[in-house]
């Protein structure tokens, strides 16, 4: 089947090189020549684990293209996938600019029958939004043009795309009740066929539901996530360890274990986006959803809890300080940092006048862009931020480490060589990657999120019944 994807970031691009694997012959269209320039080199404007070698292996059999050229790019699809940026506006709202767009450019260059499928992540009722604005441009056209919207929402964890992708849990496909609806329905149907081939993961539906389902499974994982920060905050003041608790509810199968785990805020392209649009949605039609402005609330907050834990240990004055930061993306296996924890932190550290060396094993590129204005220079004269390339470079000389990031390389790291690097023996884990009996065993000082601090952790397990593995991470 010809496939078109119209926007080739961290969605398009995941989406044409899976399709174009199975067979397909994949057009990839951008208005960012750069972008485009990078995909044709051989390069990738992402990081996603296992994205490279896909795009290279189908490039080069001619099955995956890529252009800035609007017009051979929407005469090219059969389907054509709309899978540009929604960023939030200014009321929080989805902008639906660049969605908008293609849509105008379908319209002006389609020909024959044309199934248009909204990948990206829009508010309900924009697949109607989509219809009418291709409609506009064929009237232009004097065209009768057939032509149907699909909505088939992506579930992509980032670091996991290519898994999610080729082996999906469901995949959501939303389409009118029509004829060109079932004809829409009948030719996703065969797209989607080679990840069906075990057993059938469709979920047939209309397109205001698909639409609505993105955002509720979105808002559902971000809830789950905020509730076990504001309980492991809660877990600090009585003395609980989040970590047993966690186990304690996760067992239950009506709960689960995902999106349990406590830690320093969710970041991300989507939850907090989805969130606040979802919201907004709901105020635009009269609703106010309680529950979900409490997520994004206590999700703010949650970010600023590293920072008063260690304003509580070294005082609200910071200079003189220097802290040791490991991760910089909002989570392991992208180099994404919108949203992440890390900013928040960093720019609450320097307000206080704090020294700031940082290293991630994949997000420095990036996080060059996104401290910009804070970085020092070669000869030290900007700022109170250096990032580092290497993990231990941030330890050494720093009166503490700050852990952001859950990346493997962070989880059992030699101790006894870190704390003789450190100024002060002193770990603040945002992700709850340590025990902290290890810690105190190791005469390091541990703050982490919502479990007993390694002192207490120490005391306890002497006491008659203590155990060592209660409070293994």
């Amino acid at each position: 089947m010809n496939v078109t994807i119209i926007g080739c970031g961290y969605v398009g691009l995941v989406t044409g090189a899976c399709l174009a694997d199975i067979g397909n012959d994949v057009c990839c269209f951008d208005v960012d020549k750069n972008r485009i320039d990078v995909l044709e080199s051989g390069g990738m404007p992402i990081h996603e684990p296992g994205l490279r070698e896909i795009v290279a292996r189908n490039r080069a059999a001619g099955r995956l293209s890529f252009t800035t050229e609007v017009r051979p790019a929407i005469e090219h699809g059969d389907a054509i996938f709309i899978a540009v940026g929604t960023p939030s506006d200014e009321d929080g709202s989805a902008d639906l600019q660049y969605v908008l767009a293609a849509a105008r450019d379908i319209g002006r260059y389609m020909k024959g029958f044309t199934v248009v499928v909204d990948k990206s992540t829009v508010p309900v009722g924009t697949a109607e939004r989509v219809r009418e604005t291709i409609a506009e441009q064929l009237k232009l056209r004097n065209e009768d043009v057939l032509f149907s919207v699909v909505s088939n929402p992506e579930f992509l964890k980032e670091g996991a795309a290519i898994e999610d992708f080729t082996r999906p849990d469901r995949i959501v496909i939303g389409c009118d009740d029509d004829m060109p609806g079932e004809r829409a329905r009948e030719l996703m149907k065969r797209l989607y066929a080679p990840f069906n081939r075990n057993h059938e993961r469709t979920l047939s539906m209309d397109v205001r539901s698909a639409e609505f389902t993105k955002y509720a499974a979105n808002a559902m994982l971000a809830t789950r996530i905020s509730f076990m920060n504001e309980l492991a905050n809660l877990a600090e003041r009585v003395g609980a360890d989040i970590d047993a608790v966690r186990r304690g509810i996760g067992s239950d199968p009506r709960i689960g274990y995902h999106f349990l785990y406590a830690g320093c805020g969710y970041g991300g392209s989507c939850f907090p986006k989805d969130v606040h649009a979802l919201v907004r949605t709901a105020h635009e039609s009269g609703q106010s959803l309680q529950i979900l402005q409490a997520v994004s609330a206590v999700n703010a907050a949650q970010k600023q809890v590293l920072a008063r834990k260690i304003v509580a240990r070294f005082g609200e004055d910071l200079t003189g300080h220097t802290f040791g930061v490991w991760g910089l993306a909002f989570k392991p296996e992208t180099d994404d940092m919108r949203e992440a924890p890390s900013r928040v932190l960093i720019a609450a550290l320097l307000a206080r006048g704090a020294r700031i060396v940082a290293y991630d094993p994949v997000a420095m590129t990036e996080a060059k862009r996104a401290f910009a204005s804070d970085l020092r220079d070669d000869a030290g004269a900007l700022g109170r931020l250096s990032l580092v390339d290497d993990q231990m470079a941030a330890v050494s000389g720093s009166d503490a480490l700050v852990v952001l990031t859950e990346w493997k390389a962070f989880k059992s790291p030699d101790f006894d060589a870190f704390k003789r690097l450190l100024k002060q023996a002193v770990v603040f884990d945002g992700r709850n990657l340590y025990d902290p009996l290890a810690l105190a065993e190791a005469g390091i000082e541990y703050h982490s999120i919502g479990r007993p601090d390694a002192t207490a952790a120490a005391a306890r397990s002497k006491r008659p019944g203590g155990s060592v593995a209660a409070y293994s991470a």
